[in-house]
């Protein structure tokens, strides 16, 4: 869902609702405990009465339990302000555009990409592949790391069809390839969403990337 400080608020009440509810199956445990323990004396042998430090020892270990609950409840909560504080900051980050190495949803617009060719090479060759895997275009580009945009196009020249395309940059010396590896480019940040593997972030197509692999944020 998108990010909004209403949504952001309600987030905030539910965690709180949910700290409540773990607190009153705490108290809860508590008076069972007791109750146990007032029905454990009533029956208790009289003339082989339970001694009195084994209930200090019941008592003991109880209370180390009801506080290793609490404390963990606390961390809970702690943790569920923490990341909601996280949400909150990257609400400003919808809208903007995300450098990061995904793949790229191309409309016809040209994306800008930011290549990193190794430093030994004397060559650069962009690799483009569509949704399938196969090759639809190589092209030179300058070996540099200055921004270069992409405008979408096959061996022929011909604009390349709407579609998600996987980027590589391919690092040649003396024509021996040296490395192929993904290229980072820019795309707009429409969502971000919260999970049990963190934050993620929905670029323009659907694509979505770790919030923390994005390497440059620049305004749309």
């Amino acid at each position: 869902m998108n990010i909004t400080s209403t949504q952001t608020g309600m987030s905030y009440a539910g965690a709180q609702a949910d700290t409540a509810t773990k607190s009153a199956f705490a108290n809860s445990d508590f008076e069972t405990f007791l109750r146990m323990l007032t029905v454990q004396m009533q029956n208790q042998d009289p003339l082989n009465p339970i001694d009195s430090a084994d209930y200090a020892v019941q008592l003991a270990t109880f209370s180390g339990v009801e506080q290793a609950v609490r404390t963990n409840q606390l961390l809970e909560s702690l943790q569920s302000q923490f990341g909601l504080l996280g949400m909150a900051q990257l609400a400003g980050w919808v809208g903007q555009e995300a450098r990061a190495a995904a793949p790229v949803f191309f409309d016809g617009t040209p994306v800008t990409l930011s290549p990193d060719p190794a430093a030994s090479a004397d060559r650069a060759v962009l690799v483009v592949r569509d949704a399938q895997g196969r090759v639809v275009s190589r092209e030179d580009l300058p070996v540099s790391t200055a921004p270069y945009e992409w405008a979408g196009t096959d061996a022929t020249g011909a604009a390349l069809p709407q579609g998600i395309y996987t980027l590589t940059l391919e690092s040649y010396f003396s024509d021996v390839l040296l490395e192929s590896e993904p290229v980072e480019s820019y795309a707009q940040i429409l969502e971000a969403r919260g999970g049990v593997d963190g934050t993620r972030l929905v670029l323009r197509g659907g694509i979505e990337v770790p919030a923390d692999s994005v390497t440059a944020l620049r305004m749309h």
